[in-house]
């Protein structure tokens, strides 16, 4: 049985693109490991035709949840960067070091940031 804590986000997260009425899914994987670990792996495509890209690994201990890894990756529809948040221990200097977000033009401290924050981040990217 899956742990309560875990379930609820799951949950969560899946509401959260379920509140995208400007997206489709092109892709929606809920890998449950064990029954205190999940792997996701979601696409979402706009109709502005960028796409954002969620992939995370997530593990409860105690009764909280712990990122393994993450990133959450959105992209033009020609494939050019616009961000990406992710925990890739490449940038020893900066503050939130392993974690960071990518801009088009820089790379910038930043912290893991909720899915449903990166999603709303990316609804709200203008054509």
């Amino acid at each position: 049985m899956l742990h309560k804590a875990l379930a609820e986000y799951l949950e969560k997260i899946e509401q959260a693109i379920l509140q995208c009425d400007n997206a489709y899914v092109e892709r929606y994987i809920e890998e449950i490991v064990t029954s205190e670990r999940a792997n996701l792996r979601i696409r979402l495509r706009f109709e502005q035709g960028y796409l954002l890209e969620i992939n995370e690994a997530i593990i409860v201990e105690g009764n909280t949840l712990v990122p393994l890894d993450y990133r959450y990756h959105c992209q033009d529809g020609r494939n050019r960067l616009i961000f990406r948040y992710d925990s890739t221990p490449h940038f020893p200097g900066l503050s939130s070091f392993p974690q960071h977000k990518h801009l088009p033009d820089d790379v910038i401290p930043a912290r893991k940031p909720d899915v449903e924050q990166v999603v709303q981040e990316a609804m709200s990217i203008q054509a």
